[in-house]
Order: structure tokens, then C-alpha cells, then sequence
């Protein structure tokens, strides 16, 4: 039998040959990166933002919570909220939406007018992240529908590993506000490249409400999210502060982070890639290998991350593992879900951006309690307790319950 996969590959080749198609994706990838180098931004940001706002880093790490709450929220309320509304027009109207807010957070004057931005960038992201992910499917030829969604989450994984550098580059020679102010430009574009790249996608289907809570008791389901949850939630308690603690633990000069961060950035791509080899062929193993390695660079960095020499060493190791975290959490729900997809990506954005929540949440309280080393501990602790939730729980291959 045929399936609808099959039958919107074929059609989606047919409508627009091989090479639309790609442009296509390649414009969704481009999306995808910039809602989340858009949410990233304040990471390396936050000591100036915090100065020029008059508040504590702590509190400054609320601009990346709030963002990451509101996206949490956003990907399934917004899948469900779009019913069938072409997903072309409402994906340009999120970025258009998206350079909006960077420019309110360019300009904000006070901690309020900068929530306010961050508030619309989650809507953006939340939207974005959820509808794009099942797309592939409508725009290449099914033999190539796997490697187009791996494209188009490429966007996420390498955001998150060189969006903050290049934010905080940028904020380094124009500031803070040009970080932002570039990343309005930057979306301004992508909407215009999706306008121009994507054909009309009326939808084919709403995802209901009973469809997306029928998939969350699948057991396979549960145990992907929750190390989902503890992955990311572990590497943005520690990661959020990074430039703090580089600057007082790592002993780093201010005019180094940058440099470094991007040691981080460039570890964390060729980390995607690796993460994402290993997952096609076993998700499990991958996750364990992550879950380990980027439990041991966090705990570590106290100890041996003292100095450029062991600040640069433990990030390269800490963005290699975190770099294969997006690609290998998405592979084993892509594989336990595979009728579902747009309801198990819908489900996975909003773990995903809740756990950058909570962990910049509690990483902001772990700063303001107990210093930036017990910082480092939870986010240990967490990547760690995904560790145990990989070798324990039921994945890829197993029956569901």
C-alpha cells in the first residue's frame, strides 16, 4: 500500500523537481537556524545585557527562560491553533514576526520592553521548529525524505552550537544591541527566502489534541522525552552562565571568549554530524556515549577547566557531545513515532524548549545560591541522570506499552 509519505514525496518532485525542492529545504533549514540562534542569543550575552539593564546574571538569564517557556507552550498550541492554514504563509509571518522582536530587544530600555521581546521570539521559535519539521516530506522525493529532514535540523543543531558564539562576537566589536539588531536582519531575510523557496502547503491534515496525547503513553515516546528533558535541561543550567564561568572559574580574560566559544561552536557542528551517523545506526548507543561525555566535560570543568589551555580542551569536548544531542533525540522519536510526525516533532519542541527553560531557570538559582561551580554540578548531575534514563528505559526496537 502507498503510503501518504510516499504519495507527497512523488507529488512534491513532480509539482517542483529535484532542485526546488532542496532550495526549499534549505530555506526551512535556514529558518530553523535563525528562531534558534534568536533564542540563544542573550547566552553570551548575558554580563552586558545584565549591566546595561541593571540587573544580576541570575535574573538576566531570565530573557533565555521566559523564551524557552513561551516556545514550550507554542509548538503544540500553535500546531493545533493553525489547523489547516498553508504552512508557507504562516511560517513567513513567524519570521516576520521573529525580526520584529529582535529589534524590540535591540532597543529595550529596561528588563520589561527586553521580556516582551523575548516573549514574541518563543511564540516564533515554538511555531517555527513544530511546522517545519514535517515538511520534507512534501517537498522531495521519498527516498530522499530522511536526509531532507536531517537538513532541516541541521538549523537547530548547528544554532545551537554557533549562535551564541556569533552573537557574542558581534556583541563584541558593535555590542549587545547589534547582536540583536543583526538577528532581526538575518529573519527579515529567511522570511523573504521563504516566500520566494516554498510552494503553497495547505495542510493535509490538523494534528488533534487526543492524537498528540495518545502518542505520549507510548512508552518509547516517554523515554525519548525524558532524556530530552535531561539533556537539555543539564547543558542550559551549565551553559547559560558560560561566560561567567569562564571569566571566574576558568580564569579567562574577557577578549578570549569569544575565541573560545567558537572552539565550542566548531566542536559542536562536526558533533552533529557524528551524533547524527551514530543515531541512524543505533539512537540508544549514541544517547549513552552523549549522556556520559557530556556529564564527565561539565563536572570536569572545575577541576580541569582551569586556565585557556583546560577552558579550551573540556568545551571541545562539551560541544562535541552536546552538538550530537538535537539530531539523536530527534532520530529515536522519528523512529518510534513514524506515523506521527508532526505530532511526536510538536511534542519534542515543546520538551525540548521547556527543559532550555527550566534549566536556565535553575541554573539562574544556582548561580545566585550557591556560586557558579554548583552551577556546574547540576548540569553534571542532569546530563548524567540521562545516562541512567538511556540504559534504562524502553527506546528504538522495543514493543510499545
Amino acid at each position: 500500500m502507498t503510503t501518504i509519505e510516499e504519495t507527497a514525496g512523488r507529488d512534491g518532485a513532480l509539482r517542483r523537481g529535484r532542485g526546488a525542492g532542496w532550495a526549499a529545504v534549505g530555506a526551512l533549514a535556514a529558518a530553523t537556524f535563525t528562531v534558534v540562534t534568536s533564542e540563544m542569543l542573550p547566552v553570551g550575552l548575558l554580563t552586558p545585557i545584565g549591566g546595561a539593564l541593571g540587573v544580576t546574571d541570575g535574573t538576566a538569564g531570565l530573557t533565555l527562560t521566559v523564551t524557552g517557556v513561551v516556545a514550550a507552550v507554542g509548538a503544540p498550541v500553535l500546531t493545533l491553533a493553525v489547523g489547516r492554514a498553508d504552512r508557507r504563509r504562516v511560517l513567513c509571518g513567524l519570521l516576520a514576526m521573529l525580526a520584529a522582536a529582535n529589534l524590540l530587544a535591540a532597543w529595550a530600555p529596561d528588563l520589561g520592553v527586553m521580556v516582551v521581546a523575548r516573549v514574541l521570539v518563543g511564540v516564533g521559535m515554538g511555531g517555527v521548529w513544530a511546522l517545519a519539521a514535517g515538511l520534507a516530506v512534501r517537498l522531495v522525493e521519498a527516498r530522499s525524505v530522511a536526509a531532507a529532514t536531517s537538513l532541516i535540523f541541521s538549523g537547530v543543531a548547528v544554532a545551537s552550537v554557533l549562535g551564541v558564539p556569533a552573537g557574542t562576537l558581534i556583541g563584541q566589536f558593535g555590542g549587545w544591541r547589534a547582536a540583536f539588531a543583526v538577528g532581526a536582519a538575518l529573519s527579515a531575510l529567511v522570511a523573504v527566502a521563504l516566500a520566494m523557496l516554498l510552494p503553497p502547503l495547505p495542510a493535509e491534515g490538523a494534528v488533534r489534541l487526543d492524537g498528540v496525547l495518545r502518542l505520549f503513553r507510548d512508552a518509547r515516546v516517554r523515554t525519548g522525552l525524558i532524556v530530552v528533558a535531561l539533556l537539555v535541561g543539564g547543558h542550559f543550567a551549565a551553559y547559560t552562565y558560560v561566560r561567567p564561568v569562564l571569566e571566574e572559574v576558568s580564569g579567562v580574560g574577557p577578549g578570549v571568549i569569544s575565541t573560545l566559544l567558537l572552539v565550542y561552536g566548531a566542536a559542536g557542528v562536526a558533533g552533529n554530524f557524528v551524533g547524527g551517523v551514530g543515531a541512524g545506526r543505533s539512537p540508544r548507543g549514541t544517547l549513552l556515549v552523549i549522556s556520559g561525555v557530556l556529564a564527565g566535560a561539565v563536572l570536569l570543568v572545575p577541576l580541569l577547566g582551569v586556565g585557556v589551555p583546560g577552558a579550551v580542551a573540556l568545551l571541545a569536548v562539551w560541544g562535541l557531545a552536546y552538538g550530537g544531542v538535537s539530531v539523536s533525540t530527534q532520530t529515536w522519536l522519528m523512529a518510534v513515532a513514524p506515523r506521527a510526525r508532526e505530532a511526536a516533532s510538536a511534542l519534542f519542541v515543546g520538551v525540548f524548549n521547556a527543559a532550555i527553560a527550566l534549566g536556565a531557570f535553575g541554573g539562574g538559582r544556582a548561580v545566585d545560591g550557591w556560586g557558579l561551580t554548583g552551577v556546574l554540578w547540576l548540569g553534571g548531575a542532569l546530563a548524567a541522570g540521562a545516562l541512567v534514563a538511556v540504559a534504562a528505559g524502553r527506546g528504538p526496537g522495543a514493543v510499545s506499552r
